[in-house]
């Protein structure tokens, strides 16, 4: 199979993005096409030793940046590094689309070019979640969606769970309603009726999840709207590394303090890798025709590499295929709903 990655996406492409490819070659026999600005990309390239049979460059002129609007620079930067990645995977060039660019461009392109899987109201991006001293579980819909009706939470629960069982190894995921209670009656009336919907997919539903418990592995999938999940999300991610900062201020203040530190070295070492988000990969966009894989904005040689390596089975596993057979189950308990 083919890897397509978006080699002008992100802070530090091309540069880290290109890097991460090498190395990400040297552990598979798939081939990766680097698709970008075809000068910058092999002026980087000559940095290392790579294998040409398993690298090669696709030129596209355009990039899409940041700050640009997604639909428009969609529409409107057809030789981008995005565009022409996503074109790649849609004309069957390619296996599986990566990149750190534009969220929102990326979200919207492959809807656009790729297009939804039918049945699907709306495409979720799906984030790893990491659970200390636990394995990882699967956040959806981390943000491309700020609502959602019930039956988008009953399609992003199935999507999850489909996804960890095909691509992270875990049979039969728990999958978990973030709400203000555990009971079945909280909540607004939308995650009232999601309950109902989830309680009658075949998925192992186990009920509403309050945000606290999302930290200790209450379950493998987090079922929530777009909203809710980057706001968790985000404010994980700013806790964690708070708390990582004051151990180590603390730890540096006082000759006792200092001793300790050099003892629990290695144990430090291991709790901040597991808030590193380079160790997991990227977040997959469930409910397109096609994988696509959403990389960290900022993301280095070491996240690129552990991306691709991680979707690949994404590809392989053909969760998308096993995706559009689930969807005739999901319609009959939204129409029974209506």
């Amino acid at each position: 199979m083919k890897v397509i990655l978006d080699g002008m996406g992100g802070d530090n492409a091309p540069f880290e993005t290109v890097k991460g490819a090498v190395e990400a070659s040297k552990e598979t026999q798939h081939q990766i096409c680097i698709v970008g600005k075809e000068d910058q990309i092999k002026a980087e390239l000559e940095k290392y030793k790579y294998d040409p049979q398993k690298i090669e460059v696709v030129h596209a002129e355009e990039v899409i940046t940041n700050e640009d609007s997604p639909v428009k620079a969609i529409k409107r930067k057809k030789d981008s590094s995005m565009v022409k990645g996503l074109t790649l995977v849609k004309e069957g060039k390619g296996d599986l689309f990566v990149s750190a660019g534009n969220t929102g461009a990326l979200v919207v392109g492959s809807r656009m070019i790729l297009g939804r899987i039918n049945g699907i109201d709306r495409p979720a991006l799906a984030s790893i979640y990491p659970v200390l001293g636990e394995k990882a579980c699967l956040l959806v819909d981390a943000g491309a969606s700020s609502e959602s009706k019930p039956h988008n939470l009953l399609e992003y629960g199935t999507m999850g769970s489909i996804y960890v069982e095909k691509v992270l190894g875990r049979p039969d995921p728990k999958v978990g309603l973030v709400n203000l209670g555990v009971e079945e009656g909280k909540g607004t009336t939308v995650t009232k009726a999601a309950f109902k919907q989830l309680s009658q997919a075949p998925i192992n539903f186990v009920g509403n999840v309050e945000a606290r418990e999302v930290p200790a592995g209450a379950c493998d999938v987090i079922v929530c709207d777009g909203f809710v999940g980057n706001v968790i999300l985000k404010l994980t991610e700013g806790l964690a590394w708070n708390i990582l900062k004051l151990l180590k201020k603390k730890f540096l203040d006082g000759f006792k303090a200092k001793i300790g530190a050099i003892f629990l070295k290695d144990k430090l070492g291991e709790l901040k890798n597991e808030f590193d988000y380079s160790e997991y990969g990227g977040a997959p966009i469930l409910g397109v025709e096609g994988p696509v894989v959403k990389m960290h904005g900022s993301s280095n040689a070491k996240a690129v590499k552990n991306t691709i390596l991680k979707g690949i089975p994404y590809a392989q596993e053909g969760v998308v295929e096993i995706i559009k057979d689930a969807i005739t189950d999901l319609e009959e308990i939204i129409a029974s709903e209506q």
